[in-house]
């Protein structure tokens, strides 16, 4: 009998749409179970051999958009997500055509958050709601500045493209 174990941090945002911290081998059945089109990779190091080896073999295409074309002596992976990376992976996100998608970080709590946080604000949540899901998420290592950062994040910077999800 196969074992199906969510990865951390696992969540349904929407339809086809979901959140999680970076699978190990054992979250693979469950993964693969989510027939998953695309996935959003938003942490600023590479993904594990096992994983990129998984998303090969299950033909998932891979957007790493975390990682730092630039990196410097300063880069640490608790650096907040920049606006740039958000807005690409909103762009990808707004667009049907990548579903079913997963949107995912290390653990799958502050890049993931802050990018499901500024899509919440797009759906035109209140910032009580939206900040009550990141918590969730975060637990007890909530960040003030990601938090800082979706309230203050201008959604006039995101085109929503005319096959959007019905959701939005």
């Amino acid at each position: 009998m196969a074992h199906y174990i969510p990865p951390p941090n696992f969540g349904m945002v929407e339809d086809d749409l979901y959140r999680c911290g970076q699978p190990n081998e054992l979250n693979f059945p469950f993964i693969e179970k989510l027939n998953l089109k695309k996935i959003v990779f938003l942490a600023p190091d590479e993904p594990s051999q096992q994983f990129l080896n998984f998303i090969e073999d299950q033909e998932i295409e891979l957007l790493h958009l975390g990682v730092e074309t630039t990196p410097t002596p300063s880069s640490h992976t608790w650096n907040p997500i920049s606006e740039d990376v958000v807005i690409s992976a909103l762009r990808v996100v707004l667009d049907q055509a990548s579903y079913p998608l997963a949107v995912m970080c290390n653990l799958g709590r502050h890049r993931t958050g802050t990018v499901i946080g500024c899509l919440r604000k797009l759906q035109r949540w209140n910032l009580t709601s939206i900040f009550e899901e990141y918590r969730r998420f975060a637990g007890s290592k909530v960040r003030l500045l990601n938090e800082q950062f979706i309230e203050l994040f201008d959604t006039d910077l995101v085109a929503v493209p005319e096959n959007a999800p019905a959701w939005l």
